[in-house]
């Protein structure tokens, strides 16, 4: 429990600080005169930079230990969030590096923990529970995010989580001794890691999950990154779509836990994924019928929709993940598969960002990138023992 509790402030503070600058993007742009879409660079560097340190990170959390490693990351957010609040463009470009590559190891190395403490079929449930603080994460992004830039500036919001992502590392040190026991000091990184942690997703147990993460954490990205621009572009108020972004991610903390229960052997996990792909390309498809006269309430249940499926499916993929990974190597098949999730978060930005050049409709965008869950859903299904 002392575990899950860790690793759940751990990467909600990861959630936090990676959203931010999508959440408080209108105040940003606004400020800064900037282009819309370049929110999906931003992103797309963020994600190149996560799949780097993703796959290369297993040799150090063997190293130096998970707990050590997620402090690490969460020293490496803060001084991304510190570059981003200093403003020029060149400094969010390294904001995106420091900040995006730290947020993403903290999966790994929380799964390289919990993996020490879990059954195989307690794993689906305690897997999804510590991932409920990805939407919390969220969730505190979207009601704290556009208040403290109320009061103190977009800047001053980027510094305040700043120092707390800081503060909560230090935290976490008390706990090493125990949570660092099985570090291995001898273990040395190669540039051959990469292309290890590579091969072992790409057989044929984990392929399927590698190229499901890659949709998945490629429309969670759209989502997460273009939903409340989306909201102010129809006419709301950035405190109103902050607080509608915040709604919606609290359906996927219970949505979370319940897959993550029926995974824990009541519903075969990879038939779980399957009919989450399909519901959350079900979802994306419906976006352009979204339009200046809906009510709140109506985009509110698409985007539930959306969060219940696109924002929960993580504790499932992860615990499954462990359960076909080598025995010690719970880190880099975990490192390797989230970094097929960022090859997604890296294109399906991008894409949207393209497309909304190109046609000027948020609406489209969200549709064109959600509409491949359709064939992964198949591919799941289809290929489910």
């Amino acid at each position: 429990m002392l575990a899950l509790a860790a690793m759940f402030v751990q990467q909600s503070f990861a959630t936090l600080g990676r959203s931010l600058p999508p959440i408080l993007a209108p105040a940003i742009v606004a400020d800064l005169g900037l282009d819309p879409a370049w929110l999906g660079v931003y992103i797309g560097i963020s994600a190149a930079a996560a799949l780097v340190f993703q796959l290369g990170c297993g040799s150090f959390i063997l190293r130096y230990g998970a707990l050590r490693f997620s402090q690490v990351a969460l020293v490496l957010l803060a001084l991304g969030l510190g570059l981003a609040a200093a403003g020029p463009m060149l400094f969010f470009l390294f904001s995106a590096i420091l900040g995006g590559g730290g947020a993403a190891t903290s999966t790994p190395a929380s799964s390289h923990l919990l993996g020490r403490y879990v059954t195989p079929r307690q794993a689906p449930l305690i897997y999804s529970i510590k991932q409920t603080a990805v939407p919390a994460g969220l969730l505190a992004a979207g009601l704290l995010g556009p208040l403290m830039t109320a009061y103190w500036g977009w800047r001053g919001a980027l510094v305040a989580s700043a120092l707390a992502a800081l503060v909560f590392a230090l935290m976490l040190q008390p706990l090493r001794a125990e949570f660092d026991s099985d570090r291995i000091p001898a273990k040395s990184f190669h540039l051959s890691d990469f292309l290890t942690a590579i091969q072992v997703v790409l057989g044929p147990g984990l392929r399927p999950l590698a190229f499901g993460c890659l949709m998945f954490n490629g429309l969670q990205s759209v989502f997460t990154t273009y939903f409340v621009l989306f909201l102010t572009h129809l006419g709301h108020g950035l405190a109103a779509a902050g607080a509608l972004f915040s709604v919606a991610m609290v359906i996927a903390v219970p949505g979370r836990i319940f897959w993550g229960w029926l995974g824990a052997g009541r519903v075969e996990p990879r038939l779980l994924l399957g009919g989450l792909s399909l519901g959350m390309a079900g979802s994306a498809v419906l976006m352009p019928l979204v339009g200046p006269g809906w009510p709140l309430l109506g985009i509110g249940v698409i985007a539930t929709g959306l969060s219940a499926t696109a924002m929960s499916w993580h504790g499932v993929l992860l615990a499954e993940t462990a359960r076909l990974a080598p025995e010690g190597m719970h880190g880099h098949c975990t490192g390797g598969v989230l970094s097929f999730g960022q090859v997604g978060a890296l294109v399906l930005p991008l894409v949207y960002a393209g497309i909304l050049v190109t046609t000027g409709s948020h609406g489209l965008g969200f549709a064109l990138c959600g509409a491949p869950g359709f064939a992964v859903g198949w591919w799941l299904l289809r290929g489910k023992r």
